[in-house]
């Protein structure tokens, strides 16, 4: 964790996969492997619907691997098929405009966005919350700090080890998840008194509040049913700009 000044008055912290972009965080992987697509996208179900730990997802993963995606392999995989939801960077600029700090908190690897921020594909955040399963050598291109989670619950303390670092306080940290995997960190969101966006909310995350008595704020994009099948070509005609009005409403 570098050392950093800079005040905030607010922050997000979101998870990216089928939150902010369309694509998995096994994708780099299967890129690599296209022959394991289909049970690296069974194992990213299965934990985020809270069936298997993620621990216990990175576990099987590893075992049917050869080795990790290489920089070269994961710049070949960011060069072909890198993609966001609409208007992304430019919700990202708008928040370093308004000294709001925007944390990426997510299950994907340290080194998928070590490379997408070497690239120039994101514009550079102050922190980043993501498995430390990938990780290549440290860049100035790197968020300020970059906290690895072995668990969907570390979202949340990592959630909060970086408000206090600034002190925000909890009621000006917005959380943004999608699946039943951002259950725990909007089950700490709710008791801490964060704001709670749901963003292409699938039917686990929607169960996992429900069940818990946590109310979730506001839901962007689409809000998926149980059994409903996904539509990704739908999911990119929302502009993530339209979250503005939400958050400065919040502040």
């Amino acid at each position: 964790m570098k050392n950093t000044d800079k005040g905030f008055r607010a922050m997000i912290s979101t998870d990216w996969n089928e939150c902010l972009a369309p694509t998995g965080p096994f994708d780099p992987i299967a890129f690599s492997y296209p022959e394991l697509a289909q049970e690296l996208e069974s194992i990213f179900r299965l934990y985020t619907g809270n069936r298997i730990t993620l621990g216990q997802a990175v576990e099987r993963l590893t075992k049917l691997l050869p080795h990790l995606p290489t920089k070269e392999q994961m710049d070949a995989y960011l060069d072909a098929h890198f993609t966001t939801y609409r208007g992304v960077s430019e919700l990202i600029r708008w928040c370093a405009d308004n000294k709001i700090l925007f944390m990426i908190n997510t299950t994907a690897a340290i080194g998928f966005f070590q490379r997408v921020f070497a690239k120039g594909l994101l514009p550079r955040v102050p922190a980043l919350s993501g498995h430390d399963m990938i990780v290549y050598e440290p860049l100035p291109t790197d968020p300020d700090i970059i906290l690895a989670l072995h668990e969907t619950s570390d979202k949340a303390t990592n959630t909060r080890i970086v408000a206090e670092r600034f002190g925000i306080e909890p009621e000006r940290i917005i959380i943004i998840g999608d699946s039943g995997g951002d259950g725990p960190h909007f089950e700490w969101g709710a008791f801490a008194g964060c704001y709670l966006i749901a963003s292409m909310a699938k039917a686990s995350l929607q169960d996992y509040c429900k069940v818990r008595g946590i109310t979730i704020d506001t839901y962007f994009g689409i809000r998926y049913e149980k059994g409903q099948d996904r539509n990704p070509q739908k999911e990119m005609e929302f502009d993530f700009m339209e979250l503005r009005s939400v958050v400065e409403s919040r502040l």
